[in-house]
């Protein structure tokens, strides 16, 4: 996938995007519409994406709910050739979410970038293939909705220390609720020893 040459911030087609430090990374945050009864929001448009120089075409879409503040999931990432980017937002609560750039030979190597996304912000992460994904919920009762380009492959699955301390995510929550499967997953030095 070619990257779209984003310099800052810019608003593009009704949305602001912003660039981020690691490449293909990108904060989105849609224009979203109140009134009395509400709001109203265009959270993907296949053609507006198309426009901006990103052509994805997502194929799945799941939702999370995590029932505690301080849950962390990830560092997920799908093995090539089933590898997936993926749109996040969060519809109900908040997370921090984090991107950690995998890419063997790339400038930003385990380097990460997080955001908070929320209900109440209604911002949205772009993670290109390549990267891992996890996030911590800042608030209890969070639903994480992302929509994907790849559909799910169990034999592909995999995942990256959620402490690993090469990649050091500052995570805001001092004892994480974790999955047995996210505790024990291994150190990117061990994934990648090159």
């Amino acid at each position: 996938m070619n990257f779209p040459q984003i310099r800052g911030a810019k608003e593009e087609f009704g949305v602001k995007i912003r660039k981020t430090k690691l490449e293909g990374v990108i904060e989105i945050e849609p224009d979203v519409h109140t009134d009395h009864r509400g709001f109203f929001m265009e959270t993907y448009s296949k053609k507006k994406w198309a426009e901006f120089g990103l052509h994805v075409d997502f194929v799945q879409d799941n939702h999370s709910l995590s029932t505690h503040a301080g849950t962390i999931r990830g560092l997920h990432y799908q093995r090539e050739p089933a590898g997936q980017a993926k749109l996040v937002r969060v519809v109900a609560g908040a997370v921090f979410d984090v991107a950690v750039d995998i890419r063997p030979g790339s400038p930003t190597f385990g380097r990460w970038h997080g955001v908070v996304l929320s209900a109440a912000n209604k911002r949205q992460l772009f993670i290109p293939r390549g990267f891992a994904h996890g996030f911590c919920t800042l608030e209890p009762n969070t639903e994480v909705v992302y929509k994907t380009d790849g559909y799910y492959d169990a034999e592909h699955d995999a995942g990256i220390r959620w402490d690993d301390p090469d990649i050091a995510v500052r995570w805001p929550a001092d004892r994480p609720v974790l999955s047995d499967k996210d505790r024990n997953h291994p150190l990117l030095r061990e994934v990648f020893p090159a």
